[in-house]
C-alpha cells in the first residue's frame, strides 16, 4: 500500500483535527500517548527494580543519577514541547513549510546540546555525583551507572525531539511504537545485563542506553519513510539563531519543570540523606511510584495538547475549551483511582522492589499516603500549565510549570524537615502539589476570558 505524500498527510490530518468530535479526539490520542509514558516510566522502574536486588546503595545511586536523567530529559523536552507547540499551530494555520523549519532545527539544537551535555558531564563523574548528593556508599556505583547514562545523552535528547513532533501532527500511534520498543527492550535488557551477565549498576545504565538508541532509530525510521508531515532535512535546519531561541522560548516551561525537578531530588536526597541508605532507598522507590502514576496523566495532557494547538492555530477556539473540558474529565477520573490504589496498596507495591525490608516499607508507605491526598487535582493543574503552553503562552507556562518542584517544593523542603525532621521530608512534595493546584485556579479562569474567546451567540 502506497503511502500518501506529506501535502496528503497534511490535509488529512488537519480535517481530522479541525472537525472530528473533540472528547473522542482527545480520547484517542491520550491513549498512545499515556501508554507511551506508562512504558516509560516502568521501565525507570525497572531499572530500580532490578538494581534494588543489589542492596540499598545501588537503589540510592539510581536515586542520584536520576537527577542527571531529568536535566538531559529537561533539554530534550525542552526543544521538543517547543517544537511541537510552534508545529501543531502552523500545521493549524496551514503553514506546513514553517513547521518543517521548527521540527528539524529543534533535532539539530537538542543533538549539539546534548552532546555538551555529554562532555561537560563526563569530565569528573564523582564531583558531578557529590553535587547531586550521592553517599560515599553509593558513589563509585553512582559513577558506573552515571557514566552510560551521560554517553547516551544526544540520543536521548533528540529522541525527545523526534517524539514530540510526532505527537504535534496527531500522530501518537507513532510515537507510541518508538517508544514503547525502547522501554519493552530495556526490561528485558535489565534482566540479561543485571541478573544474567552480573554487570551491576552499570549493566541497567547500559540496559537504559542501548534501549534508547533503538527507540531513536524507530522513531528516526518515521521520518526517512516520509510517515511523517513535517520533513527534516538538512535544507530545513534554520541559519537564524532567533528560531532555536523561539523553539527553546517556548519549551522553557519544560525546561523549568523538568530541571526543578532535578534540583528537588537532589534537595530530597540531601534532605533524607542524614536517616540513611533505607530510606534514601524508600524515599526514591516512592518517588518513582507516583512519578510513574503522575506520568499518566502527563500522558493525558499530551493527547489534548495538539489538540487543542491545531485549533487554536485554526481559531476554533470553541473547539480548544472542549479538548481541555475533556483533558479534565479523563484527568480527574484518572486521579481518584489512583489516589485510592497508592492510599490502600502502598505497602504492596513497595515489597515488590525491598520485600521484607520494614524500614523502607514504613517509611516508603508514609510518604505515598500523603502523595496520594494531591493526586486527584494533581491533573487539573498539570493540564492548565500544558494548555498555556501548547498554545504559546510562555511566561504563565513558566510560572506555573516552577510551582510543583520549585515555587513551593524549595522553601517547603527547607523548612518542613528543620520542623518536622523525617516526617517533614515525606509530606513536602505532597504540599507542593496541593498549593500548585490552588494557583491554578485563576490562571484557568484568565485564560479562558482573555485567550479562547466563547463563539458569539445566536441572534
Amino acid at each position: 500500500m502506497a503511502i500518501p505524500d506529506r501535502e496528503e498527510q497534511h490535509s488529512a490530518a488537519h480535517r481530522r483535527m479541525t472537525t472530528a468530535p473533540v472528547f473522542g479526539l482527545v480520547l484517542r490520542l491520550s491513549i498512545p500517548t499515556t501508554f507511551s509514558m506508562l512504558i516509560t516510566s516502568i521501565y525507570n522502574l525497572a531499572d530500580t527494580y532490578f538494581v534494588s536486588s543489589l542492596g540499598n546503595s545501588a537503589t540510592s545511586a539510581v536515586g542520584v543519577v536520576f537527577s542527571i536523567q531529568s536535566i538531559i530529559q529537561a533539554v530534550g523536552y525542552g526543544f521538543g514541547m517547543g517544537a511541537q507547540s510552534l508545529i501543531s499551530r502552523r500545521l493549524g494555520e496551514d503553514k506546513k513549510a514553517e513547521a518543517d523549519l521548527y521540527g528539524t532545527s529543534g533535532f539539530v539544537g537538542a543533538v549539539l546540546v546534548g552532546a555538551l551535555l555529554m562532555v561537560l558531564g563526563l569530565l569528573h563523574p564523582p564531583t558531578l555525583m557529590r553535587l547531586f548528593g550521592a553517599t560515599e556508599t553509593a558513589l563509585p556505583l553512582a559513577c558506573d551507572y552515571g557514566f552510560w547514562i551521560l554517553l547516551g545523552a544526544p540520543v536521548f535528547c533528540s529522541s525527545f525531539v523526534l517524539n514530540n513532533i510526532l505527537r504535534a501532527e496527531g500522530k501518537a500511534t507513532f510515537s507510541m511504537v518508538g517508544l514503547c520498543s525502547g522501554g519493552i527492550l530495556n526490561i528485558g535488557l535489565d534482566a540479561l545485563f543485571i541478573r544474567g551477565l552480573n554487570m551491576g549498576v552499570a549493566g541497567a545504565a547500559v540496559a537504559t542506553m542501548l534501549s534508547q538508541i533503538v527507540s531513536f532509530a524507530i522513531l528516526l525510521s518515521f521520518f526517512l519513510t516520509k510517515r511523517s508531515i513535517v520533513q527534516i532535512h538538512i535544507f530545513h535546519v534554520s541559519r537564524d539563531l532567533g528560531d532555536y531561541l523561539t523553539i527553546f522560548r517556548v519549551g522553557l516551561p519544560t525546561v523549568f519543570r523538568q530541571s526543578l525537578g532535578s534540583v528537588a531530588t537532589t534537595l530530597l536526597n540531601r534532605a533524607v540523606r542524614p536517616y540513611g541508605d533505607a530510606a534514601m532507598s524508600a524515599v526514591s522507590i516512592a518517588n518513582k511510584i507516583y512519578m510513574l502514576l503522575r506520568s499518566m496523566l502527563i500522558g493525558i495532557g499530551q493527547g489534548f495538547q495538539p489538540v487543542a494547538g491545531y485549533n487554536y492555530g485554526a481559531k476554533r477556539y470553541d473547539r480548544v475549551r472542549q479538548a481541555f473540558t475533556s483533558a479534565i474529565i479523563l484527568g480527574t477520573g484518572y486521579g481518584v483511582l489512583a489516589a485510592l490504589a497508592l492510599f490502600f496498596f502502598s505497602g504492596d507495591l513497595l515489597n515488590l522492589f525491598r520485600p521484607g525490608d520494614r524500614e523502607v516499607l514504613a517509611i516508603g508507605g508514609q510518604m505515598m499516603r500523603y502523595m496520594s491526598f494531591s493526586l486527584p487535582v494533581l491533573g487539573y493543574s498539570t493540564f492548565v500549565n500544558q494548555l498555556y503552553q501548547c498554545l504559546g503562552f510562555v511566561a504563565p507556562a513558566t510560572f506555573l510549570a516552577s510551582c510543583r518542584q520549585g515555587i513551593f517544593f524549595l522553601p517547603l523542603i527547607l523548612i518542613l524537615p528543620a520542623q518536622m525532621g523525617l516526617t517533614g521530608v515525606l509530606v513536602t512534595q505532597a504540599a507542593a502539589d496541593l498549593l500548585t493546584f490552588v494557583v491554578s485556579v485563576p490562571f484557568h479562569v484568565r485564560i479562558l476570558r482573555k485567550h479562547i474567546p466563547l463563539p458569539p451567540a445566536d441572534t
